[in-house]
């Protein structure tokens, strides 16, 4: 209906997203529950045969956790980095994937994680509001920061959504995280807004973390070689590099 959108950027949004983007552009009614993602291009992602990757040294590493309680769901954590190609396309990379599934002492769990953390030189996970102080305290207690994530489970699987259809992530070869990524379901509600989640009695602990873990670590800010800056000392110029320290 508006002709000033550019065609390329309609193709975009269709690449990224062809659910949302039928509906908005094509006017194609949504359904109130459909599948969130197509298991050929989960499928496409997973790196057959990897189950886990050892640590690297020299890469920056993020990590990211789903805390439970240790009665009914999974404490899970993934650990994520990313690597750009020869055309500066930057990739998510799945590293490790860990789950632990109920009955568990969530104190053991704690210290389990926070030690494969530091393994792969991580300070900080991230993870959600649940457990109020809980997990904040028992990671602290281990010497890991627990970052609060800023964006709902919804949020980030909306935004690993165009990662995976753009062939931009590799996922491990893991059943469960397969499997609870292609039964994630979109539902639309009257107010415009997107929800994604798990079917009733279905569970996503799995992909929670790893979708925060890929999502988190494209959004750190990419390393640049500070710029030279000339300082004055004295009668001559003396070039001094840039203090630079990557965001978290």
């Amino acid at each position: 209906m508006n002709a000033t959108v550019p065609q390329g950027f309609i193709d975009q949004h269709m690449t990224d997203d062809p659910a949302r983007a039928q509906a908005e552009y094509f006017a194609q009614f949504r359904t109130d529950v459909e599948t969130f993602i197509s298991r050929e291009v989960v499928e496409a992602a997973v790196v057959a045969g990897r189950h886990e990757l050892p640590r690297v040294e020299g890469v920056l590493y993020t990590g990211a956790t789903d805390p439970s309680g240790g009665s009914n769901d999974s404490f899970t954590l993934s650990i994520n980095h990313v690597e750009t190609d020869g055309q500066g396309v930057r990739r998510a990379v799945l590293d490790l994937v860990r789950e632990v599934r109920p009955p568990f002492s969530p104190d053991a769990v704690v210290a389990e994680f926070a030690a494969t953390l530091k393994a792969y030189g991580i300070s900080k996970v991230i993870g959600d509001r649940y457990g109020g102080l809980w997990p904040r305290e028992r990671f602290a207690a281990h010497g890991i920061e627990y970052v609060v994530a800023d964006k709902t489970a919804s949020d980030f699987y909306l935004e690993l959504l165009p990662i995976l259809n753009s062939g931009r992530a590799e996922l491990l070869d893991h059943a469960r995280l397969v499997a609870q990524l292609c039964h994630l379901e979109r539902s639309a509600a009257r107010s415009g807004k997107e929800h994604i989640g798990h079917a009733p009695n279905a569970h996503d602990d799995v992909i929670n973390a790893a979708a925060i873990a890929m999502v988190s670590a494209l959004a750190i800010t990419v390393y640049q070689e500070p710029p030279i800056v000339e300082v004055f000392v004295g009668p001559v110029f003396n070039p001094v590099r840039a203090a630079f320290t990557p965001e978290w």
